[in-house]
């Protein structure tokens, strides 16, 4: 006997999309939780270098990669140089820091200890 449920939607559970590549989810005012990833510190989810994957854009994400390690920050720091990709961040100039989905510099490269600076911030 097959039985029918006419009428009836039957519930989705709704779940956040994720605010980044991580997978953070973002809360209902649209700010980014941390939820996923138990390393994550000081409101710190992801950072991405964006670059061309010239000669400064790798010495940004060496740098960026530095000032991680310098904070005992545990994230791991994404170099992306599909510029497809890059223009989705609509950046112009690079290199370029994007620190939970946000840029956060552009068309220089950072030293260490101003990228601690700006991740303090």
């Amino acid at each position: 006997m097959a039985l029918f449920n006419f009428g009836k939607k039957k519930e989705e559970k709704k779940t956040p999309a994720p605010a980044c590549s991580c997978g953070c989810p973002k809360s209902e005012a649209g700010e980014i939780t941390n939820d996923c990833r138990p390393e994550a510190k000081d409101g710190i989810c992801c950072i991405k270098v964006l670059g061309a994957g010239c000669k400064s854009c790798h010495e940004q994400y060496v740098n960026a990669k530095q000032a991680v390690n310098d904070m005992g920050l545990s994230i791991e720091v994404e170099y992306i140089t599909d510029m497809q990709k890059v223009m989705e961040y609509g950046v112009m100039s690079m290199p370029a820091l994007v620190v939970n989905e946000k840029v956060v510099a552009m068309g220089k490269v950072l030293k260490a200890d101003e990228v601690v600076a700006l991740l303090r911030r």
